[in-house]
């Protein structure tokens, strides 16, 4: 089809969608989303990949709370963060506020109510938590909530010549024109690879296996990589160039830079990554007058993303231009982010991440309270570190010693119950959670004056 439009004549259209579907592209005349602008940074919004990435780190850390996991669970491993707080109402009265926050393999809710604590999911109805002890569980649990937030990127840019229609000839091109090295400059700074020190996207910064140069930049705490088809590795003989698609192939956004007028396919490129194009076409390069004009197509589960494109779409070389770029290349990738693909990988590693918090929180807590596996107690004693945990701390300290009464209690927190009763929440249907813990007296001391340990 590319062919036909191409025999046709000019003037061409910047991108075509693919013969067989499965694209869209940008429409520069759609009314823009109503949203606020932000001062500075020309009002080009960085969009979030995910709100609820960082609700432990907002809601928890820092703060009392009690930590619970599960594993008997149709959904797999749970983890389970409680807090109580009050805020106040009037002069004189406080209410008192219950915050939940569900972490499974395919959902986080996080949930706020008064006095009652809400719906979190109709499968824990039922379920049994134990508590989490370790002291420092807050720090793991917040390395795994924020596992997907990132702040390092890598792009491709590509050189398409006029006419040019396969991966083939766009991978086989070589020479940078006044033009593209005047774009590439716009993108960031040219480094040198060897040993060099930042966000590397792949590139080799040891051996020169991926080209001695590239494009790097930091823009709003973001540190992106460009992989630069015309920098990276040319191989004589190799029709497909796999050193350069190896790099671009792989990446989940590309730019694709036009010196003339000629239609691009997403589809030119065989890719399982590659989700979204911007291209962009200078008119007037090396000059006073500069200015490129932007098209974007991207897989059709990727849904929109901004900022939005003028009307027409035709930016004036510098600053701002630079800016906009930029945040698009970066709010498209965190768009493909959400595609199906990539929601189904992001779904499996969540639940594996889970899995191996649960069994670590398992086993420091079991090492907290002295109940660790005979195999490990054991090298821990050969190392002279034989500790028999939290309780026998308690437990040594009770006998050693009793308060002014001559009474000591201790009591073991064993699990807590989640019951489930039917509440109205507006349009949707929630559900109340009661959690009660479950004291056990484990030892009373009585001295009698005798120094011994009394019945009862």
């Amino acid at each position: 089809r590319i062919e036909e439009v191409l025999e046709r004549g000019g003037p061409y259209p910047q991108v075509i969608l693919p013969e067989f579907g499965g694209y869209w592209i940008e429409d520069p005349e759609a009314p823009p989303p109503e949203e606020e602008r932000l001062p500075g940074d020309y009002g080009y919004r960085l969009e979030e990949i995910n709100e609820a990435a960082r609700a432990y780190r907002k809601h928890f850390l820092g703060r009392e709370h009690l930590n619970f996991m599960c594993s008997a669970s149709r959904l797999g491993n749970l983890l389970l963060s409680y807090l109580k707080y009050d805020l106040k109402y009037d002069l004189t009265q406080y209410l008192t506020h219950y915050l939940l926050c569900l972490f499974s393999g395919t959902v986080l809710s996080l949930t706020v109510c008064v006095v009652l604590v809400k719906l979190l999911c109709d499968e824990a109805a039922g379920l049994r938590f134990s508590p989490v002890v370790y002291p420092k569980a807050s720090k793991l649990i917040v390395n795994y909530d924020e596992h997907e937030v990132n702040n390092t990127f890598k792009f491709g840019v590509i050189y398409q010549r006029f006419g040019q229609v396969s991966e083939e000839e766009l991978f086989r091109n070589n020479e940078e024109t006044p033009a593209f090295t005047e774009f590439l400059q716009l993108l960031g700074d040219t480094v040198e690879l060897q040993d060099f020190k930042g966000f590397r996207g792949g590139l080799d910064v040891s051996h020169g296996q991926t080209g001695s140069q590239s494009v790097y930049t930091v823009h709003r705490q973001q540190e992106i990589m460009f992989h630069v088809s015309t920098k990276l590795p040319f191989t004589e003989g190799d029709t497909q160039q796999l050193q350069r698609k190896r790099h671009i192939g792989n990446d989940i956004v590309a730019l694709v830079f036009q010196e003339e007028a000629t239609p691009f396919v997403p589809d030119m490129i065989a890719s399982n990554f590659l989700h979204a194009f911007i291209l962009v076409q200078v008119e007037e390069p090396c000059s006073d007058n500069t200015t490129y004009k932007v098209s974007v197509t991207a897989r059709e589960d990727v849904p929109p993303f901004g900022p939005p494109l003028l009307n027409p779409s035709v930016f004036k070389k510098g600053p701002e231009f630079r800016e906009f770029l930029l945040t698009k290349l970066i709010n498209a990738e965190l768009a493909c982010y959400k595609s199906d693909r990539f929601a189904r990988l992001e779904e499996r590693t969540r639940a594996a991440l889970l899995d191996s918090l649960h069994d670590e929180l398992h086993r420091l807590s079991q090492s907290m309270l002295g109940l660790t596996s005979g195999l490990e107690e054991e090298g821990r004693a050969e190392n002279g570190h034989a500790h028999g945990g939290l309780l026998e701390s308690i437990k040594v300290c009770l006998l050693l010693g009793s308060d002014s009464e001559g009474q000591a209690t201790l009591f073991v927190l064993h699990t807590v119950n989640v019951s489930v009763s039917s509440v109205s929440r507006g349009a949707s249907t929630a559900t109340s959670r009661h959690l009660s813990c479950h004291p056990t007296p484990a030892l009373r001391r009585r001295d009698n004056g005798t120094g011994k340990p009394g019945n009862g």
